[in-house]
């Protein structure tokens, strides 16, 4: 069986949208993109650095349109994101599409249960980067082993978040944390059963 690790960038208030700079991802009026500039150091490069080492990778069909359109011309910055499986859920794109001839090694989903059978197919972990939608869909149907959590000291009171309401009870363990000197917390889970309750004090 194949991890399934949920990587994302978010504020304090939950928000993930277009963390990378101001046209990523404008969709309903979000004008705060590229969020993420001002808070970079060099042990935040370092953790993505090694956040970003080659594995594949599982993406909604709007991250992928965003990572196809950038990351066949600038691989030197991602050894590797140019031979791994990208595996895309969409039920709009097929394989004819120019972008996917554009970048190898793509492969179409369109059903949780074409995710489910490849988790249970052999094969090294699935990074989800980005892709809100898919990851709201992965917890809501207990798909998500991992979240790799980069949260940043900003609120910004709108914009598409990780978590919503159909997300499923769970519990987590952290299995890994740093605090960078811009003040971004890093902070790795792993899913860890059930969601347990007692009263304080007892």
């Amino acid at each position: 069986m194949r991890k399934i690790i949920v990587l994302t960038f978010m504020t304090l208030d939950g928000v993930m949208q277009a963390p990378g700079g101001p046209e990523e991802d404008p969709s309903g009026g979000f004008k705060y993109g590229g969020w993420v500039a001002p808070y970079s150091d060099e042990v935040s490069g370092r953790v993505m650095q090694k956040q970003m080492e080659a594995t594949d990778i599982l993406l909604g069909r709007k991250t992928f349109e965003i990572f196809a359109d950038y990351w066949p011309q600038h691989a030197d910055w991602w050894p590797g994101i140019n031979d791994v499986t990208k595996y895309v859920l969409s039920n709009t794109m097929k394989t004819s599409d120019p972008m996917a001839i554009g970048w190898k090694n793509s492969v179409f989903l369109t059903t949780v249960a074409d995710i489910e059978k490849l988790k249970n197919s052999e094969g090294s972990d699935i990074k989800v980067w980005g892709s809100g939608e898919l990851a709201q869909l992965l917890l809501k149907h207990d798909l998500v082993d991992e979240l790799w959590l980069k949260i940043y000291p900003v609120t910004l009171g709108q914009g598409k978040k990780l978590f919503d309401s159909g997300t499923m009870p769970a519990a987590f363990k952290l299995t890994e944390s740093q605090v960078t000197p811009s003040g971004v917390i890093v902070a790795n889970y792993a899913r860890a059963g059930n969601v347990k309750t007692g009263r304080i004090g007892e």
